[in-house]
């Protein structure tokens, strides 16, 4: 029998696996799986969100405009340089469909997002990996992998799931040492939660990129994780204007919902829920931690909204894979990282201080057996 055939490497792909849910658990959930906003959306993007249902027999506008030009007022960037998304991970596929192809390759940190791998295999292209130094992604080992096949290198600064961080003097030195042909994509998802004063969320070195003429630099946001809107599936980029060009002709004309988009305008003003959120975070990320290493588990310092712990012991696999499975019995969920290289370790979301208690007392109660 004969049938449509995917393009070779399709069948090779692992696709991405979310956070698993509790099921047959009769009691209250608690999802730290998936590094979901601990306070729930923002309450400006809900209001907004529900004002938009009498219009859903509209279509959006095609450029998302005003949505670009709030991003624009809120961070002193070029709207003309801002492109939407359906989530940054739909930015990051369009990059990947419009510079990658059969015999390319993309390199990326050895723990870095598990999408940019998924994405390239996608487009025909491999992936080469460069080791970390101390789960830290390494600027001189990223640019050692470059060859002449390599067309994308990404970077997740804070990066998932390790919650380590560069500096932005250390980007820069990346960007400097790449080819004007490579396209340097810093995925800066977690960014608000950052407060390093030495660090950049990549948009001077759009700036740096369009500067030299190079226009070789793209700085990927997302409306996920600190806006709490990761259901409305809402990102965007500020790229140099020949890849926002490339973007807005392979994107979808209308890929972004009207209702993302008049909950992202409304979410870029709320600046007291960021605030709280991110206020909440720092608070209960260092609770987290210092109760996980108190019970026992390696915990490196995160800039993220979730912290990454190693199993205890000389079988720290079993000791993740136990865990999470006992949690489980407790209506917890969170992340074993065996598709990041590190099957040894957990990723555990902040979440609100009731399902960060609960997690807490139960890992404690399984330390304890």
């Amino acid at each position: 029998m004969t049938r449509p055939q995917p393009r070779p490497g399709i069948d090779e792909i692992k696709p991405y696996v979310p956070g698993s849910a509790v099921t047959g658990f009769d009691g209250p959930v608690y999802k730290l799986a998936s590094n979901e906003s601990a306070l729930g959306p923002s309450p400006k993007a809900m209001e907004a969100y529900e004002a938009a249902a009498g219009k859903l027999h509209i279509y959006p506008d095609g450029s998302a405009r005003v949505l670009r030009e709030a991003l624009a007022a809120r961070y002193g960037l070029a709207p003309e340089l801002i492109v939407c998304g359906a989530g940054s991970d739909e930015i990051l596929q369009l990059l990947c469909k419009a510079y990658l192809g059969p015999g390319d390759n993309i390199v990326m940190s050895r723990h870095g997002f598990s999408v940019y791998h998924i994405l390239a295999q996608g487009c025909g292209a491999s992936t080469k990996f460069a080791e970390e130094k101390n789960l830290t992604a390494d600027v001189d080992a990223l640019l050692a992998q470059v060859d002449e096949n390599t067309r994308i290198l990404f970077i997740a600064n804070p990066n998932n799931p390790t919650g380590t961080a560069i500096s932005g003097e250390e980007l820069a030195r990346l960007r400097e040492g790449l080819r004007e042909d490579v396209l340097l994509v810093v995925d800066a998802a977690y960014a608000e939660y950052m407060d390093w004063v030495d660090y950049d969320e990549g948009t001077s070195l759009v700036r740096a990129a369009i500067g030299t003429g190079a226009e070789n630099t793209v700085m990927t946001r997302t409306f996920s994780k600190i806006y709490g809107l990761g259901g409305l599936r809402l990102g965007w980029a500020y790229c140099p204007p020949s890849i926002a060009e490339v973007l807005n002709k392979v994107r979808g004309p209308f890929n972004v919902s009207l209702s993302a988009i008049e909950a992202g305008v409304a979410a870029v003003s709320d600046d007291e829920f960021v605030d709280d959120n991110r206020d909440h975070n720092r608070r209960e990320r260092a609770r987290v931690t210092q109760r996980l290493r108190g019970l026992g588990f390696e915990v490196g310092d995160s800039h993220g909204n979730f912290v990454l712990a190693k199993g205890r012991g000389d079988a720290p696999v079993e000791d993740v894979t136990a865990l999470i499975e006992f949690l489980k019995t407790r209506g917890v969920t969170v992340r074993q990282m065996g598709g990041y290289f590190l099957p040894d370790y957990v990723r555990i979301s902040i979440g609100s201080t009731e399902a960060n208690d609960v997690c807490l007392n139960a890992i404690s109660e399984f330390a304890s057996q």
